[in-house]
């Protein structure tokens, strides 16, 4: 529902100044959009409880999109659409005294976590981006602008192993983690991840045959993934992923 009035919204934006729906239609080109997107879920600057990343790996992050395009004036207009994507990573990082809460051996557990975590990231997103554009010329284009998603299934999720636990503190009782699975520590904080996400966006399009294009850009959230009151993972994690595909010029 709330995507809908955002998108109605801004139909009625783009009709304005116009002298009706069909001079409105007639001054529209759509554009398709297939991309990948690369990037991760992360913290702004990397904290010291964070010592390396032994693995990253990007799963299928594939991106569909439908934008329109309205010229405003000069080489200025106005662009807008619906994309429809996941965006997943896997890393295993090596930690010292970061803060976890897990379960081991069906018992959960809290304190601050030495050695190798894994953790898996998936969020199925509808985005309504808004964006100014720029015509460098009758090819290239540049635009950019806020974002908002709604986040309809998300996963995050990992383990805890060949290292130890203090639980409580960092001098608290120790609890040692193994690489075996029975000995590992597990979580799963998917339940407290949010639905909705904003953000900003920056990119550009290049027409290099026909109807054909490339495309290119980033997007920055401007929210993090969890819930404000989700303070196990002490850092905010911001979903920070570029994007690139083509495009197909419909109209």
């Amino acid at each position: 529902m709330k995507v809908t009035v955002l998108l109605l919204f801004l139909l009625v934006c783009l009709e304005a100044g116009a002298s009706g729906w069909g001079a409105l239609s007639d001054s529209l080109t759509y554009y398709g959009r297939l991309g990948y997107h690369i990037g991760g879920t992360a913290p702004i600057g990397m904290p010291a409880s964070i010592r390396s990343l032994s693995k990253y790996d990007i799963p299928a992050n594939i991106t569909l999109a439908l934008d329109v395009y309205r010229p405003l004036q000069g080489r200025w207009g106005l662009m807008a659409g619906l994309h429809f994507g996941n965006k997943g990573m896997e890393t295993d990082a090596r930690v010292k005294n970061y803060h976890m809460e897990m379960e081991q051996g069906g018992e959960s557990i809290e304190g601050f976590f030495t050695g190798q975590v894994i953790t898996k990231v998936e969020e199925w997103v509808l985005t309504l981006p808004i964006r100014v554009a720029y015509d460098l010329s009758s090819r290239f284009r540049l635009h950019g602008g806020p974002y908002v998603s709604y986040v309809f299934s998300h996963h995050f999720s990992g383990e805890a192993y060949n290292g130890y636990l203090r639980q409580g503190d960092p001098t608290g009782v120790r609890i040692d983690m193994g690489y075996e699975p029975e000995t590992r520590g597990t979580y799963d904080f998917s339940s407290h991840m949010r639905r909705m996400q904003f953000g900003v966006e920056a990119g550009f399009d290049w027409n290099c045959y026909r109807r054909w294009g490339l495309a290119a850009g980033v997007s920055w959230g401007l929210t993090g993934v969890f819930k404000s009151d989700f303070h196990t993972i002490e850092q905010t994690l911001y979903p920070i992923y570029g994007t690139i595909g083509l495009t197909y010029r419909f109209k």
